[in-house]
């Protein structure tokens, strides 16, 4: 096994896990007869601020869960290959963030499953590129755009009752703030890197000087008459 097939395991090993999770609560919950739904997210009640935590991880049912796992497979997969520097911090912030929103501001129930996140992992995969602006970025943000440019209908009221669609609002408008917050952190390819000729304190070379331009004719003229006079010889373009 080269390096590459380990970076790739190690990449996916998180997404696969996350998803793995989550079809196993859903399975005990099932195979055990439990009521879940009380480590939703209820606004305003401090019981519920702890569905924070933990609501991202239930769901109502198996066809709720399934409707999840393949964009959230995707999304998280999208996260640590491409934005490894950042990802694990963002897809944090985006969790705690969105849910606290729906615990201040959600009607009055139980919010449960990982849509939220979801929607935040959308927002900023989008955001970023658009404030990144690098060929990499740019391309993702195009991709999910594609992909996911129907589902802001779910952002809104009306859709459907028992849709979550303040998680949907809040997780995307955490995920702009998020990909605010981390547009300057550079992964190592979007690093410029120097030749290996070049020590640290190694500074760029100009074909012309800097102030090329902001000099008159006889600026220069009085810099070469200048030189001679002192005898270096030196002359500036």
């Amino acid at each position: 096994m080269n390096k590459d097939d380990i970076k790739f395991i190690s990449q996916i090993r998180l997404p696969l896990m996350w998803t793995a999770l989550l079809w196993f609560i859903e399975a005990a919950k099932h195979l055990f007869g439990l009521r879940l739904q009380e480590f939703g997210i209820y606004p305003r009640e401090f019981e519920g601020i702890f569905g924070i935590f933990t609501g991202p991880f239930v769901h109502g049912s198996w066809g709720h869960l399934a409707s999840n796992t393949l964009p959230l497979l995707a999304l998280v997969t999208m996260m640590v290959m491409f934005y490894p520097r950042a990802a694990m911090q963002a897809m944090v912030w985006i969790m705690i963030g969105s849910g606290a929103m729906v615990w201040l501001f959600a009607r009055p129930a139980y919010h449960i499953g990982v849509s939220g996140v979801i929607y935040g992992l959308v927002a900023f995969l989008f955001w970023t590129g658009v404030f990144k602006k690098s060929a990499k970025s740019t391309v993702l943000s195009l991709i999910v755009l594609t992909l996911y440019a129907g589902s802001v209908e779910s952002m809104f009221p009306g859709v459907e009752e028992k849709i979550s669609w303040e998680s949907h609002l809040f997780g995307a408008l955490v995920g702009l703030a998020v990909a605010f917050l981390y547009r300057n952190v550079a992964e190592d390819d979007e690093k410029q890197d120097l030749p290996s000729w070049a020590g640290e304190n190694h500074e760029k070379q100009y074909f012309l000087p800097r102030d090329a331009f902001e000099k008159t004719r006889w600026e220069r003229y009085y810099e070469y008459v200048q030189s001679t006079q002192s005898g270096t010889g030196e002359i500036t373009p």
